[in-house]
This record gives structure tokens, sequence and C-alpha cells, in this order.
């Protein structure tokens, strides 16, 4: 294990600056502990990113409900159950949290959760078969999800805490581009080993080990050296989370950024069409594989790259990012329809598509988290997280509507839809302050 003398020459080296030290916008108490506290919470936030993927609710949890026999409508509200289930919550879980001098104790709570969930999950698949299986697994999503929420407003909350200004983008990104190479990793394994459609041993199994994931992660967190923050405006019920909407129409930079984000969602909501479409035109063995190594890829290769371009300016990231996303769809589609790329190359277009969508993607997120945490100084952080978490779980519910148009116009439609959107997000991205 690396002495802390060792730590403190792998961040400055990491950060590059000669500023490194610099400790803008966090108590000075906290300062001397930042590069320790800085690698426990990109440790912990790999080990929940990898996590995620090994139980992604399009693939492994698909897969489990698929093999117990649950109705085709339960496996549906597995992605929408699985992402707005940890926003939505959250502008009353913040109400709660701000009564806590100290919030790394609810992240690590919210970790503990999650796994119990996943294990039961896992057993609920080895006992259990049909609807009752299907329904419980989704209510085990439900606990997991919610905790989910807990982690997210807190883990902000924390970072805003003991990591300074232009440092969290490169948190964030490290992270990523860690958890990125571990999902790539997987993906290969897959391409070279790929599990049954039937085999219950491998998807439990993969569950438990995404458990342990998580236990880890809690045991690591631990380790944060987190000093008191301000308790003020904790209050309880309804009432007082729903006031705290009234930022959304006093807070005018901070609006347009939930506008901006919602608009954003496009890079990921435009990641299944691009499957879709690979599947009708070019089906294959290793096409799932291909898939899974490009995210990977995506996400090893430009997590750091996007961190350091938020630490410089969040807002251009986002832009970047959006821009390289929207634009994407059109030139794909356009490749395909008039056969520009020799055939022995033209099935393998959608997954590098898809790497670059991943590329995006990551800049989206990285950007927005970045951004949201520099925007929201002192007490009003977590307001900000969990307002516009819980707006854009409901704005992920409404995009359930889209299966509907998506029977209409097809994938390629639905990818031109979204494309657009993505290119109003990056102009009105345009629009917010530069911090």
């Amino acid at each position: 294990m690396a002495t802390r003398p060792d730590l403190d020459t792998l961040y400055d080296a990491l950060m590059d600056e000669e500023d490194a030290r610099s400790c803008a916008d966090i108590p000075g108490s906290a300062c001397t502990n930042v590069p320790a506290n800085f690698f426990r919470q990109v440790a912990a936030t790999t080990l929940t990113g990898l996590g995620d993927a090994l139980t992604n609710p399009k693939t492994t949890l698909a897969w489990l409900m698929g093999m117990v026999g649950a109705p085709v409508g339960l496996i549906a509200w597995l992605v929408p159950v699985r992402e707005s289930g940890s926003l939505l919550p959250q502008l009353f879980i913040a109400a709660q949290i701000r009564h806590l001098p100290l919030r790394k104790g609810v992240w690590i709570f919210g970790s503990l959760a999650q796994a119990a969930a996943l294990i039961a999950m896992g057993l609920i698949a080895w006992l259990a078969e049909g609807a009752l299986a299907g329904g419980l697994i989704l209510a085990c999503l439900v606990a997991f999800s919610l905790a989910r929420g807990l982690c997210s407003v807190a883990g902000k909350d924390v970072i805003g805490k003991t990591v300074p200004k232009r440092r969290r983008g490169r948190l964030n990104g490290l992270a990523g581009s860690l958890s990125g190479g571990l999902v790539l990793a997987f993906g290969i394994a897959c391409m070279v080993w790929p599990p049954g459609d039937d085999d219950t041993i491998f998807y439990t199994a993969l569950l438990a080990v995404s458990a342990l994931l998580w236990l880890v992660a809690a045991l690591v967190f631990r380790g944060i050296d987190e000093v008191p923050g301000a308790t003020q405006g904790g209050r309880n019920g309804i009432a007082a989370a729903l006031r705290r909407l009234k930022l959304l129409r006093d807070d005018l930079p901070f609006r347009r950024f939930v506008i901006a984000r919602a608009l954003l969602l496009c890079t990921a909501l435009s990641a299944p069409f691009y499957v879709l479409l690979a599947q009708a035109l070019h089906s294959g063995a290793g096409m799932l594989g291909a898939f899974l190594v490009a995210n990977g890829l995506a996400g090893s290769l430009s997590s750091m790259v996007w961190g350091r371009l938020a630490d410089r300016s969040s807002r251009r990231a986002m832009i970047g990012a959006a821009l390289l996303g929207s634009l994407l769809g059109p030139l794909v589609l356009a490749i395909d329809q008039f056969k520009v790329l020799p055939e022995y190359v033209q099935p393998w277009l959608f997954p590098v598509a898809f790497f670059v969508l991943g590329v995006a993607h990551a800049g989206v997120r990285i950007g927005r988290k970045t951004y949201v945490l520099d925007l929201g100084g002192g007490e009003r952080r977590t307001d900000y997280v969990a307002i516009s978490n819980s707006v854009i779980g409901l704005v992920l519910l409404a995009t359930g509507l889209f299966g509907l148009l998506g029977s209409m116009i097809g994938a390629a439609g639905m990818l031109l839809l979204l494309s657009l959107i993505g290119l109003a997000g990056a102009i009105f991205a345009v629009r917010l302050p530069e911090l």
C-alpha cells in the first residue's frame, strides 16, 4: 500500500500545476488531507462504476429476468426504475442529509444497501421463478435505486468539502478511466468466453461479485477525512423540499443548467438505437461483445481528457461533448445508407460509432457533474444536486413515451430526433455562465 508521501507525490504529478495544493472552496482544515481524500474517492467511485457496468439493466438484469421467466411487462420497467428511482427522491433525501454535519456515513449506508439488494436479487433468481421472481427482483431494484440516490447526494457533497475546485473534474475523469478499463476487460472476456443465455450460475455470481465491489467501496470511503459542514436548512417534510424548487424559478444560472442537462440526456438515450440498428442490419455472434469493448474503451481513454477539460471549463466540455454526440447520428446513418465503407468494414460501423458516442457521453457526464459542483458553493451544493437530479428523474420517466414514438419512426428516426435534441442542448449550454 502506498505511503502518504507517495500519495502526495502522485497527486502533485497528476495535477501537474504549480498550484497543485490550492484549496479553493474547501475548509482550510481539510487542505492537508486532499491527496488521500482524492485517491480514496477515486477508488470508491471506480469500484461502484465497475459494479454499475456489471449490473447494467440493459444487459445483466434483463438476461436474469428472462432466465427466471419474468413477464415482458416487468422487464420493460428495469431501465426506468434503475435511473429515475435513484433521481426522483433526491429532493426529499437532501432535506434529511442537511441535518448531518458529516455526510460520508450516508454514502456508506447507501453503498451497503446496494450490496444487500444485489445479494437479494441473486438469491431470488436462484430460488424463485416466473412473475413472482420478476416482481421481487424489481422490488430489490427499487431499493437499490433509492440507495443509489443517497450515494449521489452525499457523495457529491463530500467531494465538495474535501476536494478543491479545478480538481473535481480530474477525480471523476480518473475514476471513469479506471472503471472503463475494467469494463473493457470484462467485454473482451465475454467475447472470448461468451456465457450461455440460460447460465443462471454465471449471472448470479456476477451479482455477488458486484455486491462485493460495493462492500469494498464502503470500506474505502470510510477512510475519507471529512470535516463537519453546515446543517442549516435541513428542515423536514415535503413542504421544505418543495420550497427548494423555488431555486428553479429564482436562480437563473441553475435553471439554465437543469434545462441544458435535460437536453443533453440525448447521449444516454441514443445508445440503444445504435445497438438496435446493428442488430437489424449487421447481426453477428461477436457484436454484443464488440459493443461492450467499445463502451469500455470510450470510458477508459476519454474520461481523464474530459476531466482536465472540465477543470478548465466544464461549460465548454459539455458543449463540445454534446456537439460530438449530436453530429454523430446523422453522419453514421448517412454512411450506412449510402454504403460508403467497404463491405467487410461496414459491420463495424456501429460499434465504432458506439465508441464515439461513449466518448461524447463521458464528456457530458463529467462536464455537468463538475459544473454543478462548482456552481453550488457551500450549503447550496446539496440542494442543487438534489433538485437537478429529481427533475431529470421526471424527464427520464417522460421519455418512456419515446417507446411509442419509436414504433412509428423506427430506430433511425429516433436517432435523428435525439441528435436534434442534443444539438439544441449544445446551443443552450452556450448560454450558461462560465465558472
